[in-house]
């Protein structure tokens, strides 16, 4: 069963605090940056060159963030669940933003796959599905953060490190994994392996 509805959840928020961190279920600004600053340096310092797609990516913000640092990616494609935010989005970027449900409909293809927040609503189980669906559509990887603590809340979603690391060992792949930045939260890239046992990119 769902630990929440993600649209009404999502709708709720931005009708109350509107187009804002906290209109995308962010406790700040601040917060949410700190986060998008630890994805950014598990990805390569040249983006220039990569398509990146953005899996929940609310109104857009991360693509913002990324744009204020120089660092736009050569192609970047955002993707939400919840319809207001896509068109909040697509006005926000000007990029192509997709309206898809990342556990059932077909993914489009990247170098990276990138998530910021987007599976803290999830089940145990649908964040595997999430997990593993978006580092098969990646060429090189996926970064993504998580809530860290004890599975005992009936609305957000907690993980130990240790978990997706025997996770990442389920779905072969390298992982690097990033702690300490905030209060209940870390970050994980998971990199696909190639034959000799290097990384991909």
């Amino acid at each position: 069963m769902p630990r929440v509805d993600t649209d009404t959840f999502y709708r709720n928020a931005l009708a109350r605090y509107g187009h804002n961190a906290q209109g995308a279920h962010w406790e700040s600004t601040r917060s949410q940056q700190v986060r998008f600053g630890v994805l950014r340096r598990l990805l390569p310092a040249d983006l220039s060159t990569l398509t990146l797609v953005d899996m929940g990516c609310g109104l857009g913000d991360l693509f913002d963030y990324l744009k204020g640092l120089g660092a736009c990616p050569g192609e970047y494609i955002g993707i939400d669940v919840v319809e207001p935010m896509v068109e909040i989005a697509r006005r926000q970027t000007g990029r192509e933003i997709l309206l898809l449900d990342a556990l059932r409909d077909p993914l489009p293809e990247a170098d990276y796959y990138l998530c910021s927040g987007a599976m803290n609503t999830l089940t145990r189980e649908e964040t595997g599905c999430f997990i593993e669906r978006c580092l098969a559509a990646s060429r090189v990887g996926f970064i993504f953060n998580l809530l860290r603590g004890a599975d005992d809340c009936h609305t957000f979603n907690y993980w130990e490190p240790e978990e997706i690391e025997a996770l990442a060992q389920v779905l072969e792949a390298d992982c690097t994994i990033e702690t300490g930045y905030l209060y209940q939260d870390f970050s994980v890239a998971l990199r696909h392996r190639v034959v000799g046992g290097g990384e991909v990119g």
